[in-house]
């Protein structure tokens, strides 16, 4: 398990507006704090990703999604659902930046069952931008040595864990329908996005 000063490191760079490769429940993620614009572009430029395409943000509970979400009563229902790791596309929030809804007036958020990337969000005492530490049209990175080798030098951090059990990414989901944007672990192929 990745320690508490590996962790507050981590914490410590997206504070001061870094770039930081982290363990998720299927992949590395690139992370960094969704209210910093410099940061968000950054990570959009590295992966060469064009800002309308918006960002899933992840927390380690709710109440760090409140000033990022503005639910109807199904929209909240089904952020409270337990079960399979799925990323929620929800009412955005009247502060939410446009670098993170890429001009929508919806915001894909997730609560993180992994450890280390809640104990992150925590630290960090913000939800981050989750996106897979990838290149756009490259696989994503499952180690520590496949995000270096992909981004060297050009991201302020990694935070080293093993990465959880999933397959690929979270499945993508409308909260307000239930309907399927992006197929998760369980029914779908394998994606190269967030």
């Amino acid at each position: 398990m990745t320690n508490r000063i590996k962790i507050r490191r981590a914490a410590e760079a997206i504070r001061a507006g870094g770039i930081v490769a982290y363990p998720t429940e299927a992949v590395y993620g690139l992370g960094c704090d969704p209210a910093n614009h410099r940061a968000v572009q950054r990570i959009l430029a590295l992966k060469r990703r064009l800002e309308a395409a918006g960002l899933i943000i992840i927390a380690a509970d709710l109440e760090q999604l409140a000033d990022w979400i503005d639910p109807d009563a199904t929209e909240a229902r089904r952020l409270r659902e337990p079960g399979a790791l799925v990323t929620w596309v929800v009412t955005a929030g009247p502060a939410t930046p446009i670098w993170i809804t890429g001009g929508r007036p919806t915001v894909a958020v997730r609560v993180t069952r992994h450890p280390v990337a809640a104990a992150l969000c925590r630290a960090a005492h913000t939800p981050i931008v989750s996106t897979s530490a990838n290149r756009s049209g490259c696989a994503p990175a499952r180690s520590e040595r496949a995000v270096r080798i992909a981004f060297g030098t050009t991201i302020d951090h990694v935070l080293t864990g093993p990465t959880g059990s999933a397959e690929q990414p979270s499945e993508i989901r409308l909260a307000r329908s239930g309907a399927v944007l992006r197929p998760g672990p369980a029914n779908a192929e394998p994606d190269t996005g967030v």
